[in-house]
C-alpha cells in the first residue's frame, strides 16, 4: 500500500468512515500535473491515514459531463441519505482560456460511487469561470454552493455563495459575493508568463468551531508562495460581512484546504504541498480552534 509520499495528487478531500474504521481520500489527479485531462475521479482508503489502497474509479469520463475536457477538486458530501460529488470540469483545452469553467453535481448510495449524474447541468453561474464548488447547509437547513469566480475572468480572485434547490439539481438564487482575493493583506498580485497584477482565490471550505464561529478558508499567492488562510463571518452566517485573518494558517507553499476529524476527535488541515505540477502531496496536520479562528501547532507538524 503507498504511502502519502508517493502519491502525487492536488486538492485533496477526506472522508472519514468510522463505522468501517477508514479514511476516503479523493482528489485531482493527472500525472503531467493539473493541466493534464485525467480519466475522471478516483479514490484510495486508508485504515490510518499513512498507507492508502490503489486508486478505484467512482467517476468515470463517460458518466461525467459531456465535453468536459478537466476533472477537478473532487468532494465528496453526505446530505439527507445520499453522497454527492461536487466535481469542478473545464470545457477547452486552454486551460486560461477556456470557454467553459463549471462545478455541476452527481450522486451515489455510497461514498465509493459509481457516481451518475445529478443536477441539471453546471450549479454554478452559467458565463462564468467558476471552479472549487463545495457544498455548504447552514442553520436552517438551507444548502449553498460555495465557488471561485476565477481571476483569469475577474483579475481580483473572488468567492461567491449561491443557494442550491433543496435537492441540490440547480440554482435557487442568486450568487452572492462574499470577498475578493485583495481583502486580505496576505494575497498579493502576481507577475507570471499568465499575466500581471492577478490575485488568485482557490479552495473555499466551510467550517463552524465549537463556539459557533463560521470559518471559510481559502488559498491564494503571496510571501512563501501558495498560502492558505481564513475569514471568519462576523454576522455568523454565509453571507457574512467577513473579516480576513490578520495572517495566513499556512505559509509554506501549500494550500486547496479542508478539515476534517480522526478517528479520535482531533481537528486535521489536509492540503497539498508543494504547489509544484508533479511534486505535489498531501499535507495532514493538526489543527487548534481558538477563540478568533483557527491557528497550527509549532512548525506545522504533520499528524
Amino acid at each position: 500500500m503507498p504511502g502519502l509520499s508517493t502519491i502525487q495528487l492536488r486538492d485533496p478531500f477526506i472522508l472519514p468512515d468510522p463505522a468501517h474504521g477508514r479514511y476516503r481520500l479523493y482528489g485531482t489527479t493527472g500525472l503531467g500535473g493539473p493541466m493534464e485531462a485525467p480519466d475522471g475521479f478516483v479514490v484510495r482508503t486508508s485504515p490510518d491515514l499513512r498507507q492508502w489502497s490503489a486508486a478505484q474509479p467512482v467517476l468515470t469520463r463517460p458518466a461525467g459531463p459531456a465535453g468536459a475536457d478537466f476533472y477537478w477538486a473532487p468532494e465528496v458530501h453526505a446530505y439527507r441519505g445520499r453522497w454527492y460529488l461536487f466535481g469542478s470540469y473545464g470545457v477547452g483545452m486552454n486551460v486560461l482560456k477556456p470557454r467553459a469553467h463549471y462545478t455541476a453535481i452527481h450522486v451515489a448510495a455510497t461514498p465509493d460511487g459509481p457516481f451518475a449524474p445529478h443536477s441539471d447541468g453546471p450549479v454554478t453561474p452559467l458565463g462564468w469561470f467558476c471552479i472549487d464548488g463545495t457544498l455548504h447547509v447552514d442553520r436552517t437547513g438551507r444548502p449553498w454552493v460555495v465557488f471561485v469566480r476565477e481571476w483569469t475572468q475577474v483579475v481580483n480572485g473572488e468567492i461567491h455563495a449561491m443557494p442550491l434547490s433543496a435537492d441540490l439539481r440547480r440554482p435557487a438564487g442568486e450568487p452572492r459575493l462574499l470577498f475578493r482575493a485583495g481583502s486580505a493583506a496576505w494575497s498579493l498580485p502576481q507577475k507570471s508568463e499568465f499575466g500581471e497584477g492577478y490575485r488568485v482565490t482557490d479552495g473555499p471550505w466551510l467550517h463552524r468551531t465549537a463556539a459557533g464561529t463560521l470559518l471559510l478558508l481559502w488559498s491564494t499567492f503571496g510571501r512563501g508562495g501558495y498560502l492558505t488562510g481564513f475569514a471568519r463571518s462576523l454576522g455568523g452566517d454565509i453571507l457574512g460581512p467577513w473579516e480576513q485573518a490578520s495572517a495566513p494558517l499556512f505559509a509554506h507553499d501549500g494550500g486547496h484546504p479542508m478539515l476534517f476529524r480522526d478517528f479520535k476527535g482531533r481537528l486535521l488541515l489536509a492540503l497539498h504541498a508543494p504547489n509544484t505540477p508533479i511534486h505535489e502531496r498531501v499535507r495532514i496536520i493538526p489543527v487548534q480552534e481558538t477563540a478568533d479562528g483557527l491557528r497550527l501547532p509549532p512548525a506545522g507538524r504533520d499528524a
